[in-house]
């Protein structure tokens, strides 16, 4: 019997996925970034489900409009573009919200981007979003709420 209810489970688990996976992707509470004189309205995705879901079958994103990924540790993140129809831009941000890489994706590839080193967030916006405003490695996003930056140093 525990391997019938174990077994019916798991079709329903896999009926779930299947279900969710085929709904609207609905949008997500908004966060504010700058990033020099640049303003970002990104949908923050902050939990498993948001995140793996991130921006599969939307349509389009509006002008400086992204996503923000949030983890809870630092680690090395890879991401792909299954389902996702808009081609995008990532940066992957340091704890103090520095960008320490970006990659460029394709509508429905699944290619992995991984960061370079480990981080906390990611940064998805339109492809080719950071190069037209000239954003690169090592430029910071700003927002009080989320990234950590350290004081200056003291002098003696």
């Amino acid at each position: 019997m525990t391997v019938s209810l174990w077994l019916i489970g798991c079709a329903l688990a896999t009926a779930a996925t299947i279900a969710h996976s085929q709904s609207p992707n609905p949008p997500l509470p908004k966060v504010e970034l700058e990033v020099g004189i640049h303003l970002i309205r990104a949908e923050v995705a902050a939990d498993p489900g948001t995140r793996a879901t991130g921006l599969m079958y939307r349509e389009a994103l509006g002008r400086n409009e992204g996503m923000l990924f949030v983890f809870h540790e630092r680690s090395q993140e890879c991401f792909w573009m299954k389902n996702t129809r808009i081609p995008l831009s990532i940066a992957f941000l340091a704890d103090d919200g520095r960008i320490v890489s970006i990659a460029e994706m394709a509508p429905f590839d699944e290619t992995s981007h991984c960061s370079s080193q480990p981080v906390r967030f990611a940064l998805e916006m339109e492809r080719g979003w950071f190069a037209r405003r000239g954003i690169s490695a090592g430029q910071r996003l700003r927002n009080p709420l989320l990234f950590v930056v350290p004081p200056p140093p003291t002098r003696p």
